[in-house]
């Protein structure tokens, strides 16, 4: 369970979406130096482009504090593999992975795999699906299944893996499938790598509330956002942490951010036009109803330059933005505990039972 109440400062997050793979170190590295505690990485079925799991990898060993969240697709990727990639940048970020659970309406992405379109209800059927592969993949290598033991030429203690027996449920709208496991690499660093997805996807009978870590909140306007924020931690409960999105564009070096602004684009998300000044006295008030705030910047090397000149450097001052975690996981950022392993906690109350 989450533990923002003993953390009242909050933590913001910046998509690189705009950030080309020949920028991308510089990119991550400007959000870190600024004091970004999580960058996170679109992705679209775009040929020739290199996915948001892949850049988010990129970045892993050229920062150090940063959390880096890449979007993977549950609905067209195959679970299995989304689960050992994702652990493997648990591996090479040193514990500061996440995973933002996508579940869109992607006639594109069905076209590019070969796979009938899936739409409505059967999305967050997928989702839920797909995500609970994955953990229950983490959880199926124990922290001590590693031994290294030469003396009797033993790499690993298989009675510390576990099969994870996986099947869709009976009334599942796609394809059914199961996944036998165990994963093919040793359990992530965080023990579970904290899974995020939109709200709209999560409880009422879709992605279950406890399957997830954090939702990721939308409004129309910056004006609803808040009491958008305020309506889903009712509607969800404690347990998961709450991150508003929003659109930013700023007045850069004397051009109004007004004459920047895109008015054709709705993409759903809140949209604030103005000043530095403005976005800081905005996300001072926002952060007190969300536990972070994940910032979409209309032109990244526009946006980065000021929020880091401006904004986040007086969020620091006023106490409504905490200091970055040195060398510490995502995990920690979130105020999560590490991860029970379901397997080692069942075979070790099941030894119990049996004395």
């Amino acid at each position: 369970m989450s533990t923002f109440e003993e953390h009242p400062a909050g933590f913001l997050a910046i998509e690189l979406d705009g950030a080309g793979y020949e920028d991308l170190a510089r990119a991550v590295l400007a959000a870190e130096s600024a004091g970004f505690h999580v960058a996170t990485f679109a992705d679209a079925p775009v040929p020739g482009r290199v996915n948001a799991l892949q850049r988010a990898a990129y970045a892993g060993p050229v920062t150090r504090n940063i959390a880096l969240v890449p979007e993977v697709d549950t609905v067209y990727t195959e679970p299995f593999h989304i689960s050992t990639q994702l652990a493997s940048l648990d591996y090479v970020s040193g514990g500061r992975a996440g995973w933002i659970a996508t579940a869109a309406e992607a006639p594109e992405a069905a076209a590019a795999v070969g796979r009938s379109f899936v739409e409505g209800d059967a999305l967050a059927q997928e989702a839920a699906a797909s995500i609970e592969v994955g953990r229950r993949l983490w959880d199926s290598w124990e922290d001590d299944a590693v031994i290294r033991d030469v003396a009797t030429g033993r790499y690993i203690d298989v009675d510390k893996l576990h099969y994870v027996d996986f099947e869709t449920p009976a009334d599942f709208a796609g394809p059914g499938y199961s996944v036998k496991g165990p994963s093919i690499i040793p359990r992530p660093l965080q023990g579970q790598l904290p899974v995020l997805a939109a709200a709209s996807l999560v409880g009422d009978g879709q992605v279950p509330v406890d399957a997830v870590d954090a939702v990721l909140v939308s409004a129309p306007t910056p004006e609803l956002l808040a009491a958008e924020v305020r309506h889903v931690r009712a509607r969800l409960g404690a347990s998961v942490a709450i991150v508003a999105e929003l659109d930013v564009v700023l007045d850069s070096q004397g051009q109004a951010a007004a004459s920047r602004s895109d008015t054709s684009q709705d993409d759903g998300r809140a949209r604030f036009v103005g000043s530095a000044a403005g976005l800081t006295d905005y996300l001072d008030s926002l952060l007190k109803e969300a536990d972070g705030v994940r910032l979409h910047p209309a032109s990244l090397a526009v946006e980065l330059d000021e929020l880091a000149r401006l904004v986040l450097p007086e969020l620091r001052r006023r106490g409504s933005l905490r200091a970055p975690i040195q060398d510490g996981t995502f995990r920690g950022l979130l105020g999560l505990g590490r991860a029970e392993n379901r397997y080692s906690t069942s075979a070790a109350a099941a030894a119990a039972a049996g004395k």
